[in-house]
């Protein structure tokens, strides 16, 4: 029997009472009934659970209903108008600004290095991740993983994660390989290539379907896609029994939709919120926003600090992400180890799922404040934070080699990019670069 990981009834709704309780919704009473039953709680990795939860499927999918019928209390709208009421802060739009080619490119370069960085160690908890690293004599993390050196025992604790570990250790890494971290920010290319600056939600979802893989999704864009099927419209599609809706999919979605606006932070986050409506909701759709808007900061920023100060400017102040950013922002700023910093957002935020974009976006922010422009410390610290460490690092890296212009040569990857995409297997960041350049002047 197949079982299909992020897209089963049975397997969701541990998901969604985790969600509930996040996001301040009374579902104690479903919880019960769903305990009562059988039930499992949301797994802590896994996207599936056993076969034999299949004959919860019928339950699974009213509780999920029931669930979406009751509203959260929380200040945290999903609609532009609301999202830009709730943002005393958003920026005026301002003229695309002259960008130097070089910070473009670095922009590609360093979302590759950091993602790539991460790409090994991803699943595995931040105490796996110093042990490996101190073992091979990479801590502080200076290089890529390895595992030449490794114990055995080391090894066997905390095992690669096996997709990632043939491409992206320092003995076998060749080229930039496949990710849906990089396969994303090629699609937001694409669209607006295809449709231009008044692309819709609509045409994104219609490029997917076009050409992305549903194997290559993940839990929202894989509900969503799956909602696509079934006929379910945007911005349904982000909704409908989709407990992962705050979590980090749509913040790896639009970085270019910052580098095409450089300077210009508001536009940048509309477009963001154009993608993300897709698949995600409230925090879910502010972390795409803050990352869109940090981008289109680090192409003309002086610091790090300036890139932040614009992704939050698009955040809502009264959401959980707008909160849970300040305070990393302020640890960042005062502790001199950031291991203190990455203990303090692990105190805070601890129970949210790996993967969820609140504090794998305050990780980033603590990051690229703390490495006040070290490249290396900066994707190093989003990495070392053990949560969704390809992602992480990669939007670290992507502001961070914008920042700097480029990439220290030890994280410099050879010149080709690996894609399940139609025409982008095998394309160059040089070439991705001028394409963004392209799409700045239309």
């Amino acid at each position: 029997m197949i079982r299909l990981t992020w897209v089963q009834p049975e397997d969701l709704v541990g998901h969604e009472l985790r969600q509930a309780a996040e996001d301040g919704r009374d579902a104690s009473e479903i919880a019960a009934h769903w305990h009562a039953a059988g039930g499992h709680d949301a797994p802590p990795r896994a996207g599936a659970s056993e076969p034999g939860a299949v004959r919860l499927r019928g339950l699974a999918e009213d509780l999920l209903d029931e669930l979406a019928a009751v509203p959260s209390p929380l200040p945290e709208p999903s609609d532009l108008a609301g999202i830009i009421a709730a943002c005393p802060d958003w920026p005026r739009r301002r003229p695309r600004a002259e960008v130097d080619p070089a910070r473009v490119l670095g922009a590609w370069l360093g979302r590759a290095a950091g993602c790539v960085l991460g790409k090994p160690v991803e699943k595995i908890p931040r105490a796996g991740i110093r042990e490996i690293a101190e073992a091979t004599g990479n801590w502080p993390i200076e290089g890529w993983f390895t595992a030449k050196g490794l114990p055995d025992d080391v090894a066997r604790r905390w095992p690669w994660n096996r997709r990632s570990a043939v491409n992206s250790l320092a003995e076998n890494v060749d080229g930039i390989p496949e990710d849906d971290d990089l396969n994303y920010p090629l699609l937001a290319l694409s669209v607006l290539e295809r449709h231009g600056r008044g692309f819709g939600t609509e045409d994104v979802a219609k490029l997917w379907l076009d050409e992305l893989p549903a194997g290559r999704t993940f839990t929202a864009e894989r509900v969503a896609y799956r909602n696509l099927l079934d006929g379910v419209e945007p911005p349904a599609t982000a909704t409908y029994r989709n407990p992962f809706r705050e979590w980090i999919g749509a913040m790896i979605r639009t970085d270019v939709y910052g580098w095409v606006n450089p300077g210009d932070p508001a536009t940048a986050a509309e477009y963001a919120w154009r993608d993300a409506r897709l698949t995600h909701t409230a925090n879910g759709i502010y972390g795409a926003m803050f990352a869109a808007a940090m981008c289109a900061a680090a192409l003309v920023a002086d610091s790090a600090e300036e890139a932040v100060r614009a992704g939050l400017s698009v955040v809502p102040r009264g959401s959980r992400l707008y909160a849970a950013v300040r305070l990393a922002v302020a640890d960042a700023t005062r502790e001199d180890d950031f291991e203190r910093v990455v203990d303090l957002l692990h105190e805070r935020h601890g129970d949210l799922h790996w993967v969820h974009t609140i504090h794998n976006a305050a990780l980033v922010a603590a990051t690229l404040v703390h490495g006040a422009g070290d490249f290396t410390a900066t994707i190093a610290g989003a990495v070392a934070g053990g949560w969704d460490t390809d992602s992480a690092g990669a939007t670290a890296g992507s502001v961070a080699g914008a920042l700097n212009g480029g990439v220290p040569e030890r994280w410099r990857l050879r010149d080709r990019l690996a894609s399940s995409l139609t025409g982008f297997d095998g394309v160059s960041p040089a070439e991705l670069a001028a394409r963004t350049q392209e799409m700045m002047r239309t």
